[in-house]
């Protein structure tokens, strides 16, 4: 059998489910019961039945997913798969915005750590950031760890006050204005669809800015058939697959998250069998950031 074969039979005898986000290489993808990203992945991991979850992602997903089923395992691939944007925001500063600012949510993407959701009002992901935000009671709101998300925020709902903090994400964060025009330049027929992680600069040049998926959904849906994508190259794999007839080029080769990438068959393979690199967290922190969480999945479906 195949290394595939056998990671499938393995998942039917452990009752186990893979979640994969796009970002992982496409072969991790192939064997994923599900594949989407951040918000979507959160949904599926508390719906499943499965006793075992397998995350192929970074550590902040496979620790979203034991959150929201304290009860069932939670394996990661490789447990040196991290998002350094997970950690960047500071307790201290979260603690002081809540003393000084009066009518404060802090609203906390879930891209971070369980520790910093424990200190949230509400999660969110950037396919729902904005409708979230605008839908929350409070006038302030201190948006972590995100800064470029933050401010994509800010943008679309004005009346609010979303005050940054100072984080990002280091693969999109490499994106600059000259990339976004050299690639134009290159492609001239070609929309630009781009992650709201990237800078404004670069927000500012595309044709549509969105999640993951909505880029997914946005190019599938278009009567255009050549794109610019400037988010993570993992995502090619997926639209490349819905739209075998259309072109896609990455921005720059710049965009390469090298956390996912630590995802392979192999490590899946081998966390599986031996049922190793299990997530596991604090029963307090898990019943605090669950709040967030829950929030996030309530206001998003309301």
């Amino acid at each position: 059998m195949s290394l595939k074969e056998d990671i499938q039979k393995l998942k039917q005898e452990k009752n186990a489910i893979i979640l994969a986000h796009y970002y992982v290489e496409g072969d991790v993808q192939d064997v994923a019961d599900f594949v989407g990203d951040s918000f979507a992945l959160a949904k599926k991991a508390k719906e499943t039945d499965a006793q075992i979850i397998v995350f192929a992602g970074v550590r902040f997903m496979g620790e979203s997913a034991k959150i929201l089923n304290p009860d069932k395992k939670v394996l990661m691939p490789d447990m040196n798969a991290d998002c350094p944007m997970a950690h960047m925001a500071v307790v201290s500063n979260i603690r002081k915005m809540r003393k000084e600012v009066d009518d404060l949510a802090v609203v906390c993407y879930v891209n971070s750590t369980a520790e910093l959701k424990t200190l949230s009002d509400v999660c969110v992901t950037s396919s729902n950031a904005v409708k979230i935000v605008k839908n929350l009671p409070h006038k302030n709101i201190y948006f972590i760890p995100d800064q470029h998300l933050a401010s994509f925020v800010k943008e679309q709902v004005p009346e609010k006050n979303v005050i940054l903090n100072d984080g990002y994400c280091i693969t999109h964060h490499r994106m600059s204005k000259e990339d976004v025009l050299k690639a134009k330049e290159k492609y001239p027929k070609a929309l630009v669809l781009v992650h709201p992680e990237c800078k404004k600069e670069v927000v500012e040049l595309a044709d549509y800015a969105g999640s993951t998926a909505g880029i997914l959904q946005y190019a599938t849906k278009s009567e255009h058939t050549e794109f610019i994508i400037g988010t993570e190259m993992g995502v090619l794999y997926e639209l490349k697959r819905q739209n075998p007839n259309k072109k896609f080029h990455i921005m720059s080769d710049k965009l390469v998250c090298v956390n996912m990438k630590k995802v392979t068959l192999d490590k899946l393979y081998d966390v599986l069998l031996h049922e190793k690199n299990e997530i596991v967290l604090d029963e307090e922190v898990m019943v605090k950031a669950k709040k967030s969480m829950d929030a996030m999945l309530e206001m998003a479906k309301a």
